[in-house]
């Protein structure tokens, strides 16, 4: 046959997936696992494919430690997955933050006290079409959010995105929703050599040697201009970027340490600030690497000079129909009575909710008395002192608190869920958050926990979080999480002299986290 006359195969979103679809059980369906305005939303990506000339979709999931995973699909395995789901192997739930294997996956039940999950096995990894995002900085490629489930079609149980889901779910049936802003502080960096020509390369449970990298600015301030002037030829294709896929990006600014920044970001209901908060790190850190710097959201890197990120998440509560903020208070108090209430349970529960927002060894640098960072369970007026900071007025429609506890790696999805159910059940029991901090660093109340390791005891022995989050995945992340202190320890045993420490951080942690978030 010539090849003029050699037929060709349509390149067609819809004659890919009625191909695909003849051959492929159809696992969404089966499962009844689209809402009717997902199923819509599916339709459009694929016309979106076709309309912009998409060639590869990155399908992405967080996993335990809020990094994306996931593979690049082609437009045909797209359109598949958008029936069958893609199978994935579920493996990487095995892994500490350096890829240490903690579980037995060969194991009856791979170690997870579940059943199905000896050997390793596959999941699904299913679409969720509304996250369907463009991204610029990469030719013809897209990105999706998807949801993890069993062969049975049950959600995988340790699947943060599914956590969140289940805990903005139990509000929802109050009849609220939560909705949030991000305001996050991350360092950039010149990149001086990638370390792969003669470096380590790492080892399951031994990170590579890390990069070496220079500052891009010098001197500690707060909102000088002119920094962000000397860095706008980084910052300008991440902020593009980030406009151009929609993220509600309210502002640059110049933070307090040399080379740190902080991004602010405009309110959006709990899952989408989720996924907002994972697209975004994933943006900065893939665009700086393109143009040759390094961005990094850990804590304190063990660079001289450096200082502490952190997360402050801004939560309100909103009338599930009406959209009316119920924390605005109406005559002089610092908030409403749900408000009130809302703060109370994030304040008894914090201690045990620390796994959750400082999730690393370093992270827990930053819990300093009067550095700007909390040290123990305060609320207070305007106060950036304490850990629930309230900023409202009479009737302001504003009004909500920000949770100053966080750390820049903290895993999305676990931070907001655990935001969530705190302040529900403080709602729901009409827990008294105690009277407001004037100086909460002073204040006689219970302190956070100063290292992982007592954060991890703490969730251990918590019965709400067990009953919230279940005992199977409560006994995963204090696993996960003590795989982490064990090395840790370890490292500190033979390297004992702190006059090494940068920072006074050690070389184990720069290793660990300074390139992973």
């Amino acid at each position: 046959m010539s090849r003029s006359t050699r037929p060709v195969a349509s390149t067609s979103p819809h004659f890919i997936r009625r191909q695909f679809m003849a051959t492929t059980a159809k696992f969404v369906e089966q499962y009844g696992l689209y809402s009717a305005e997902q199923q819509a939303a599916a339709q459009r990506s694929l016309e979106t494919i076709k309309q912009h000339g998409i060639e590869i979709v990155r399908l992405v999931w967080p996993d335990q430690h809020g990094l994306l995973r996931g593979k690049a699909l082609t437009v045909p395995a797209y359109a598949a997955a958008l029936e069958a789901g893609n199978d994935i192997t579920m493996a990487p739930f095995f892994f500490d933050p350096a890829n240490a294997i903690v579980l037995n996956p060969f194991s009856a039940d791979g170690g997870f006290a579940i059943d199905g999950l000896g050997g390793s096995p596959n999941v699904k990894s299913v679409p969720d079409p509304g996250t369907f995002t463009i991204l610029p900085w990469v030719d013809n490629t897209a990105l999706v959010f998807a949801d993890l489930y069993m062969s049975n079609g049950h959600p995988f149980p340790l699947a943060p995105r599914t956590i969140l889901k289940e805990s903005l779910a139990a509000l929802a049936a109050t009849g609220a929703k939560l909705i949030a802003g991000v305001e996050m502080e991350w360092y950039l960096t010149r990149l001086i050599d990638n370390r792969l020509d003669g470096g380590s390369l790492g080892a399951p449970g031994s990170p590579a040697d890390p990069p070496h990298v220079a500052p891009v600015g010098r001197g500690y301030n707060y909102l000088l201009v002119d920094h962000l002037d000397e860095i706008d030829d980084v910052l300008k294709p991440i902020r593009k970027a980030l406009l151009q896929m929609g993220l509600p990006l309210r502002s640059f600014d110049d933070e307090w340490a040399p080379s740190q920044v902080e991004t602010t970001f405009d309110i959006l209901e709990g899952l989408q600030a989720a996924d907002s908060a994972a697209l975004f790190r994933t943006t900065v850190k893939q665009i700086a690497k393109r143009r040759g710097h390094i961005a990094s959201f850990m804590c304190t890197p063990a660079i001289a000079g450096f200082y502490a990120n952190g997360w402050h998440l801004h939560t309100s509560l909103a009338d599930l129909n009406s959209g009316e903020n119920l924390m605005v208070p109406t005559d002089n108090s610092p908030l409403s009575e749900l408000g009130r209430h809302y703060v109370g349970g994030s304040l008894q529960h914090g201690i045990a909710a620390s796994v959750f927002t400082t999730p690393t060894i370093n992270g827990y640098r930053r819990r300093r008395p009067y550095s700007l960072a909390p040290d123990r369970l305060t609320w207070g007026q305007d106060n950036r002192a304490a850990m629930m900071r309230v900023i409202s007025a009479p009737n302001d429609v504003a009004s909500h608190v920000e949770n100053r506890v966080g750390d820049s790696a903290a895993n999305p999805y676990l931070y907001i869920a655990a935001q969530t159910v705190s302040g529900l059940d403080g709602i729901l029991n009409k827990v008294d958050p105690g009277p407001i901090s004037e100086d909460p660093y002073a204040a006689d109340v219970p302190q956070l926990p100063t290292t992982l390791a007592e954060a991890v005891d703490a969730l251990e022995a918590d019965s709400f979080f067990r009953k919230t989050f279940g005992d199977v995945f409560i006994d995963y992340m204090v696993t996960m999480k003590r795989s982490e202190i064990t090395r840790y320890n370890a490292w500190v045993e033979a390297n004992p002299d702190p006059d090494t420490y940068v920072n006074g951080v050690t070389d184990w942690e720069h290793r660990e986290y300074f390139e992973l978030f």
